[in-house]
């Protein structure tokens, strides 16, 4: 069992509905990204609707993870890949360094085009899954772009201040399952331990289970409360390193389900190209001082965070 805290209510997690971003009117799209500043600068989380991506292309994501993780043990474990890639059987990552092993179970892929597609290995029984996938990854692509087209807005920066780094982007799609707590789990071991993200940005699908919280600047958890219709969006921290610290990388965290349900997620962490380099944009710097944080590539970052988390769970 655990002794953690229970959250408080979702009403600090903001809901940006995107339909006037599509717009063809800088003062519409300018209105969005007002909201989505100050989501930035006050909770690192915010939700999306009318975001423009298919239901049934997410429909069909969710059915097929689903139909994955059902699969018995011996059909996914020589699917097992590198750096957190392909299958991942429970309890072999280690978010958070204060914790036991996390209790989910996922997949992570990535494009065919990408260097990590490489540490990939799919079910060759199930070739519905990798094509449902990859199509579920070339929508989340083109809201990722969108996302940070807003987002440079919101930082009055030119709009496509960020498509240099995003004409490749290096996303991955992970899907996830929190099974019921086991009988032998510890004390504090829950789904996803308390960590932020490492990227650019996570683009969330959860179904209507729950299990998400957010930390806030004075430490309570907030339940980012399943929304029909949206995506839970949240900053990384290449972010902080973009904004000086403007905008935050909040702490979450994944609780597993209560009773005998399952609850199934789909992230999208979408990142520029490896080579990238991360460098503090010129609307954050104080003439005359330092940025906070030194330039350094995407694939640096992403490699050294990747490597620490599954080190600690060997």
């Amino acid at each position: 069992m655990t002794n953690l805290v229970q959250p408080e209510s979702a009403i600090t997690i903001p809901v940006i509905d995107l339909s006037d971003s599509f717009s063809s009117s800088l003062a519409l799209r300018s209105e969005v990204a007002a909201k989505i500043r100050k989501a930035c600068c006050e909770t690192g989380f915010f939700y999306v609707s009318n975001h423009g991506v298919p239901e049934e292309a997410i429909d069909s994501a969710a059915a097929l993870s689903r139909r994955f993780f059902g699969q018995p043990d011996a059909a996914k474990l020589p699917l097992l890949g590198q750096g957190g890639y392909g299958y991942e059987p429970p309890r072999l990552q280690i978010i958070d360094e204060t914790a036991p092993p996390d209790l989910k179970e996922g997949f992570m892929m990535s494009a065919s085009e990408t260097p990590m597609a490489q540490y990939v290995s799919w079910p060759e029984d199930m070739p519905e899954f990798r094509e449902g996938l990859e199509s579920y990854d070339r929508h989340m692509r083109q809201l990722g772009c969108h996302i940070m087209r807003c987002i440079a807005l919101s930082l009055d920066l030119p709009e496509d201040y960020f498509d240099e780094g995003f004409s490749r982007p290096t996303s991955s799609v992970r899907v996830l399952h929190y099974a019921p707590r086991p009988r032998d789990s510890v004390a504090n071991q829950i789904g996803a331990g308390a960590h932020t993200d490492w990227g650019a940005i996570t683009i969330l699908h959860q179904d209507e289970i729950g299990g998400l919280e957010v930390q806030t600047t004075d430490g309570a958890w907030v339940a980012a409360t399943p929304i029909a219709g949206t995506f839970v969006v949240n900053l990384g921290d290449m972010i902080r390193r973009w904004t000086n610290d403007r905008y935050s990388s909040t702490m979450h965290r994944v609780l597993p389900p209560e009773g005998d349900r399952h609850r199934y997620s789909i992230a999208t962490f979408f990142n520029p190209y490896d080579q990238y380099e991360v460098a503090c944009v010129p609307t954050c710097r104080i003439e005359g001082d330092e940025p906070r944080y030194p330039p350094c590539t995407v694939g640096e970052h992403i490699q050294e965070m990747m490597r620490k988390t599954y080190e600690k769970s060997r």
